[in-house]
C-alpha cells in the first residue's frame, strides 16, 4: 500500500487550507495513493487537532476521493502539546478521521491511542527511530488494536537511511502484534533510500511533500501527485 502524506509540519510549498488539501488529495490518488495522511492547518498554518477545522478538511477531502481511499490525521504533540487538551480536542471531533497518528514515544500516547480506539477511529502507530518509542510499544496493552506501526526512520543522510531503517525493523520486530501491517518511510534526504528498502521487503511505505519536496533525481517536485507517481515507478511499489 502506498499512503499520500501530503503537507506535515510544512508551511511552504504545501498545501495549508482544507481546499488546498482536498485538491492535492485529489490528485495523488490518481497519481496512485491508496491512503492518506494530512495536517489540518490553522489559519497560521500551524498544526490544530481544533474540531472545526479537522472536520472541514476531512469532509472536503473526502469529497474529493473516491469511497474507501482512507483519510488519516496527525496527533503530534507538537499540534496540542498539553496531553489534556489533545484528548479533549480528540473527543470532540465531529467529524472523524479514519485513521490518526499516534507518536508511542510522545509523553500520553497510550491516552490518545485510547481516545482514538473509543471513537471508532483506526491507529497508526508512529515509531521513531532514535526514541524509545519501540520498547514502550513493545509493553503496550494496545499493541494488538492499532492498524499498522508505522516505522518512521529520522535518519536524513542518503547514505545511511536504509541502514537505519534496517536497524529499527530489528528493534521493532519483537514489538509487532502477529498479525501487524507495517508502514516504513523516511523523510528528506532519506525519504527515498527508505522507500526502496520497503519495495525491496514488500512493506507498505508512503511518499508527499511531507516527507520530501524532492524527486529522486533532486529536482522540485511540482505536488504530491508527481512524488507519487515517481514512487510507482520504484521496484515493490504499487
Amino acid at each position: 500500500m502506498l499512503q499520500g502524506c501530503l503537507n506535515g509540519v510544512r508551511t511552504d510549498g504545501v498545501p495549508l487550507t482544507a481546499a488546498e488539501i482536498a485538491a492535492e488529495a485529489a490528485r495523488a490518488v490518481a497519481a496512485g495513493a491508496a491512503d492518506l495522511h494530512v495536517h489540518p492547518k490553522d489559519a497560521a498554518g500551524r498544526d490544530t487537532l481544533d474540531p472545526d477545522v479537522v472536520a472541514r478538511v476531512v469532509t472536503a477531502v473526502r469529497a474529493a476521493v473516491p469511497a474507501g481511499v482512507g483519510v488519516g490525521v496527525t496527533t503530534g504533540a507538537w499540534a496540542a502539546p498539553e496531553v489534556d487538551a489533545r484528548l479533549a480536542a480528540i473527543r470532540a471531533w465531529r467529524v472523524r478521521p479514519d485513521h490518526a497518528s499516534v507518536n508511542w514515544h510522545e509523553e500520553g500516547a497510550e491516552d490518545v491511542a485510547a481516545a482514538l480506539l473509543e471513537s471508532g477511529v483506526g491507529v497508526e502507530a508512529g515509531i521513531w527511530s532514535r526514541t524509545d518509542g519501540a520498547e514502550r510499544f513493545r509493553r503496550s496493552a494496545l499493541a494488538g488494536r492499532v492498524l499498522r506501526v508505522l516505522a518512521e526512520v529520522v535518519d536524513t543522510d542518503p547514505a545511511t537511511a536504509a541502514a537505519s531503517a534496517d536497524a529499527l525493523l530489528a528493534i521493532l520486530r519483537p514489538a509487532l502484534p502477529g498479525s501487524a501491517s507495517v508502514l516504513l518511510h523516511g523523510e528528506d534526504g532519506g525519504a527515498w533510500p527508505v522507500l526502496e528498502r520497503a519495495g525491496r521487503l514488500g512493506l507498505d511505505t508512503r511518499i508527499g511533500l511531507e516527507d520530501t519536496l524532492l524527486l529522486p533525481d533532486g529536482t522540485a517536485a511540482s505536488g504530491n501527485a508527481a512524488l507519487v507517481r515517481a514512487a510507482r515507478a520504484v521496484p515493490g511499489i504499487g
